[in-house]
Parts: structure tokens; C-alpha cells; sequence
């Protein structure tokens, strides 16, 4: 593994936020020490951007092909990949198109390729927007399902990282009347153990000191059958016993709308959350643009900005880079350590 890692970061849709936030991270003197980033994308879609918002363009830049027969050594940081994915003419910035979907979903189909490959030691992605990849006649509702499929991973989790507050989910983006039925106790007891190894890692602590807040899947945690379908007792209580038994720190499924008070998450390492929103409530309402999203359990690193395209602000100059050079510098420490 070299010293500053090889991390791959996809610009994302090219009509939002993401060729401005990567930009403003690439150049970041803080990540450039920790890795090398390789930003995926269009050259006219990057030069276009910083044109209009004042930012600079990496001054090295290569095709797919060149990239993959160069040796790295003697180019410059940070390197640019042009994909010459779409035209200007033939999508405007802000507004939906099946063009920026297809663009986006081929940035990250190849930037998984090359991580499986090892030719590159970790992957980024830039925000996509799930209704251009669907006009492109791309049938997947995420980068998270996008990643599994594709590296052929058996068992995988979003979890959103940051100092402040930490979830992992055992559903993501499915309506919420199929939540109780994609629920399992396996898939619970799957989600603790990846995260679990995950923070493991990047807070350095034995998995066992490790302390983890189940949310019940109903309001008051079902309070003992009134509410829902005794799905605490019958699936999310016997995962959280066989975690125990484990040597992991897991409560009992708590009231979710008392799950995240301040002195609670002051003793609390991650929130294992039923469903989307359950946990990304808290999670944006009080670190928006600081936290990450990292998919545990796959064989290649990923992680990824933890908000949207923001079509509203695209191409403005405003949009916060925080998130996108947070999930790189994670991206970087990640590679650096052997996988558990």
C-alpha cells in the first residue's frame, strides 16, 4: 500500500453540486497529504464549473486509456480523468436529465472496476440524483445497491459517520410500509457485526468497548405489543441477544424518539436504525455536511458525500465542500489499514 493512497473521487451528476464540491476538495492542502485524488469525470462540464465559480482545474489530465497504462509516479496531484461523458448543450445545470444520469452511473461503474483491479486503493462518489439514473434506464435506487450488485457482495449496510453522531441502517431506500417485511433478526445481527467492525477501525478501539443503540422499529418500541407487530420482541430482540453474546454492547430496542437526545449520544457509538429516515433525521439535523457515507462490507473501500445533488444551488460557487473532502480523507485512512 503506498503512503498517500490512490482515492478515486467521482464528480458525480454533472447538473449538481458535485463537479463544484470535488473541485473545491481536490485541492485541499489537508487531503493532498494524505492521498492522491483522482477525480472521474468531464473536462468541459469541470472547466465550465470553475469557470463560473472561480476554482481551479487539476493541471494533469488524462483519458480512461491513458490512465490505465501511465505510471503514476511522476504525474502531478490532483489528476483528472475526462470522460467526455456529455455535451453542455445537452443538459443545462440544475435540471434533471437522462444524459447526467447515464454520465454518473459511468463514472461510477468504472471507478469500481479499477478499485476491484487494485489499480486504484479507494473510491469517493460524488451525489447522483436517483430520478436521472432512472430516465437512463439505470434501475438502481442508490449508490449503496449500485456498489453490492457490482462487487458482488453478499451482506452490505450504509452507515453515516461523523464525530457527532453515527447510524447504520438494516433498510435504506424502500417505502416504509416494506420495512417490517424486509426486516430479519439475521440481518440486524449482519448490520451491528459490520459496523461494529467498521468503527473498530476508525476510532481504534476494540470491538467490544464499542456501546450500540438499537431503535425500535415502532413508536415507544412497540410498547410491549400495543403498537406494530411485536416486531421488537419477536425479530430485533433475539439479534441484540446473539450480538451480546458476542461480547458486543448492544441495548434493548429503545424509543426512537428518544433515541438521540444529547446524553445519549454522549455514550453512544453508532445508532443501529430500522429504516431511512429514522436515522437520517437526527443525523443531517445535526451534522449535515460533516458526515460521511461509507458502505460496510464490501472488498473495496468506498465512501461518499452524505447529501444530494442540490439542484437548486448547482454551479453557483456556494455549495459546501465539507462532506465530499471528509468521506475522501476517510476514504484515504481506510485504505491505509488492513481490512478485518
Amino acid at each position: 500500500m503506498p503512503k498517500r493512497p490512490r482515492i478515486v473521487i467521482t464528480m458525480g451528476d454533472p447538473a449538481g453540486i458535485g463537479p463544484e464540491v470535488s473541485l473545491r476538495a481536490v485541492f485541499c492542502a489537508e487531503l493532498l497529504a494524505g492521498c492522491r485524488p483522482i477525480l472521474l469525470g468531464d473536462r468541459s462540464v469541470l472547466e465550465s464549473v470553475a469557470d463560473r465559480c472561480h476554482l481551479e482545474l487539476p493541471g494533469q489530465i488524462l483519458t480512461r486509456s491513458e490512465f490505465e497504462s501511465v505510471e503514476l509516479d511522476g504525474l502531478s496531484d490532483p489528476l483528472l480523468i475526462d470522460f467526455q461523458n456529455v455535451d453542455l448543450d445537452e443538459f443545462r445545470p440544475g435540471e434533471i436529465s437522462s444524459h447526467t444520469g447515464r454520465a454518473s452511473y459511468d463514472y461510477i461503474e468504472q471507478a469500481i472496476s479499477w478499485a476491484k483491479a487494485s489499480q486504484v486503493d479507494g473510491v469517493t462518489t460524488g451525489p447522483i440524483n436517483k430520478r436521472a439514473l432512472q430516465l437512463a434506464g439505470i434501475d438502481f435506487p442508490g449508490h449503496t445497491e449500485i456498489f453490492t450488485q457490482q462487487t458482488g457482495s453478499r451482506s452490505t449496510c450504509m452507515m453515516q459517520y461523523s464525530p457527532e453522531i453515527t447510524c447504520s441502517f438494516v433498510t435504506t431506500h424502500i417505502g416504509y410500509r416494506e420495512v417490517p417485511q424486509q426486516l430479519s433478526s439475521q440481518r440486524i445481527i449482519d448490520v451491528i457485526g459490520l459496523s461494529a467492525e467498521a468503527l473498530s477501525r476508525i476510532l481504534k478501539r476494540p470491538t467490544s468497548e464499542l456501546r450500540f443503540v438499537v431503535c425500535g422499529l415502532n413508536p415507544h418500541a412497540g410498547e410491549a405489543g400495543l403498537f406494530g407487530d411485536r416486531e421488537e420482541e419477536r425479530i430485533i430482540q433475539p439479534a441484540i441477544e446473539q450480538c451480546r453474546q458476542a461480547g458486543l454492547q448492544v441495548s434493548d430496542p429503545l424509543p426512537p424518539d428518544t433515541c438521540f437526545l444529547p446524553e445519549r449520544r454522549a455514550e453512544t457509538d453508532c445508532f443501529i436504525c430500522m429504516y431511512h429516515d429514522q436515522g437520517h433525521i437526527p443525523l443531517k439535523a445535526l451534522a449535515f455536511d460533516q458526515a460521511v457515507n461509507t458502505t460496510l462490507g464490501l472488498p473495496i473501500v468506498r465512501t461518499s458525500v452524505d447529501h444530494g445533488t442540490a439542484l437548486d444551488i448547482a454551479w453557483q460557487g456556494i455549495a459546501n465542500p465539507s462532506s465530499m473532502l471528509r468521506a475522501a480523507q476517510l476514504a484515504a485512512s481506510l485504505a491505509l489499514q488492513p481490512t478485518c
